[in-house]
């Protein structure tokens, strides 16, 4: 759903750039009660394993395919407030290193695909949390409900910025009734995604996953015929904290598989937005606008120079997750240290 430049006018493209620009900085400072010593090494892994997903656009319907928007994956694995910087680094890479995404456009995908996304997944999976078995199933299934609807929600928002400042004249119902019946289809695809994804890390790491923390529900007993909590044993020695790094290495090595290798095989049809653009006449502005950086030796998801299809677009997906991984960890571990530095001038 990566908004080109030529959708939205320029006022209403400049205040989606201003208030993506407070979420960000509002995020920074959220982000650093999330970034203790298991998230942060994971956060920019998560920001790479979202780029090499979208990558890989699958069949919804005919002639129309879908991406991983990834908004309910970060925000369920690290956090809201690293979720969306997470999907802020994407969208970034994404549009100044591949042409995707128009760069005036930016402020509008951050709000669409990231606050949008991750808002609408986080309160809805902690509200599902609340009512599931606080079991491994019961965040799966509020994982994939969540991941599900974060899909026609991100639809409904791009909706709205388009009935305030698209650049063409058509109606808003057609829009949002075209919008919301290919990105339901698209929010199918993203929760099956997600609740694998999420369950994979929950088998073998269950710690690492910011959404699952307090798993396990206490232990009731029945005392003259009522569930009261059991008295808790005594804890023993606390064993000393398991490193991410399998994790880790398993993570980047599967995101870099996904974008060198099997995006290949990824439908060629347009993404959800690019039909209903096509068929409603949305981008009807749009090709008098020349991406910023058209000239990108890895514009399109291809390296300029490298004449097999094959290799030019696994090379891309490689150099991508690798500078998303990069540019990602670096950005977390600095807020990480930034909250290191705040606790120890606390205590002192």
């Amino acid at each position: 759903m990566h908004v080109p430049d030529g959708f939205i006018n320029a006022p209403v493209s400049a205040a989606a750039g201003v208030a993506a620009a407070a979420a960000v900085a509002v995020s920074l400072r959220g982000a650093r009660k999330e970034l203790d010593e298991k998230v942060a090494p994971l956060a920019g892994l998560v920001a790479a394993f979202v780029f090499a997903v979208q990558m890989l656009n699958f069949p919804v319907a005919a002639g129309t395919s879908g991406h991983l928007l990834g908004g309910a994956l970060a925000a369920i694995l690290v956090g809201p407030w690293t979720g969306v910087l997470c999907i802020a680094v994407v969208l970034l890479m994404q549009g100044v290193l591949f042409a995707d995404g128009g760069l005036t456009a930016l402020g509008v995908n951050i709000t669409v695909m990231g606050v949008v996304t991750v808002v609408v997944a986080h309160f809805l999976f902690r509200g599902l949390r609340l009512v599931l078995p606080r079991t491994r199933g019961g965040v799966t299934a509020a994982t994939f409900v969540a991941a599900l609807v974060s899909v026609p929600a991100s639809a409904a928002a791009f909706t709205l910025i388009y009935a305030i400042g698209g650049t063409t004249d058509v109606p808003i119902g057609k829009v949002l009734t075209a919008m919301l019946g290919v990105h339901v289809l698209i929010g199918v695809g993203e929760a099956v995604i997600t609740a694998l994804t999420v369950g994979a890390v929950l088998a073998v790491r269950p710690d690492l996953v910011h959404g699952a923390r307090g798993l396990t529900a206490p232990l009731k007993l029945r005392v003259d015929g009522e569930l009261v909590d059991a008295a808790p044993a005594e804890a023993p020695a606390a064993p000393a904290p398991k490193s991410p790094k399998k994790v880790w290495i398993g993570g980047v090595v599967t995101a870099l598989v996904l974008a060198g290798v099997v995006s290949f095989y990824a439908s060629a049809s347009p993404d959800g937005l690019e039909k209903v653009a096509a068929d409603q006449g949305i981008d009807a502005k749009a090709d008098a606008y020349e991406h910023a950086t058209a000239d990108s030796p890895l514009a399109d998801y291809g390296v300029k120079g490298v004449d097999s299809a094959r290799l030019s677009g696994g090379l891309a997906g490689v150099i991508g997750v690798g500078v998303t991984l990069a540019v990602g960890t670096g950005a977390f571990w600095a807020v990480r240290r930034r909250r290191a530095a705040a606790e120890t001038g606390a205590r002192v």
